[in-house]
């Protein structure tokens, strides 16, 4: 996959974000960047109660998290503090996440990863993005 210079890099899963901003212009260099403010959520989607298919308070956790990580996401687009997104999180924290997205988020993705890759160096998430 090729990535534009200046793409925000995010990579989640259920309890972690971490954000690489990509410097490189012919191969990928990602340069960690700061976190953003993110918005306490208690649950995933907005009226979800915890049920036999969602027993957990943690899965409802991550949920919560993954809908925080979407908003801090649509605001950092919203703001114009990146024109070209890729998000690379695990497949359940992915689908949490589609679910949030703004419609101008989805317009600036340039991709979607469903690995989890969180704990991985920069090297090898540029590797990931790379065979993807």
């Amino acid at each position: 996959m090729q990535l534009p210079k200046g793409a925000l890099v995010a990579v989640v899963d259920g309890e972690k974000l971490v954000l690489f901003e990509n410097v490189g212009a012919q191969e990928i260099d990602l340069r960690p960047k700061t976190n953003p403010d993110m918005p306490e959520r208690a649950s995933g989607a907005p009226g979800r109660h915890s049920s036999g298919a969602n027993p957990d308070d943690d899965t409802q956790a991550e949920d919560g998290f993954a809908m925080g990580v979407a908003d801090a996401l649509n605001h950092m687009v919203l703001t114009h503090k990146t024109e070209a997104l890729l998000v690379i999180a695990a497949p359940k924290t992915l689908g949490q996440l589609r679910k949030g997205w703004h419609k101008e988020t989805e317009a600036r993705l340039v991709g979607e990863i469903a690995k989890d890759l969180t704990g991985h160096t920069s090297d090898q998430i540029a590797a990931a993005i790379d065979k993807a």
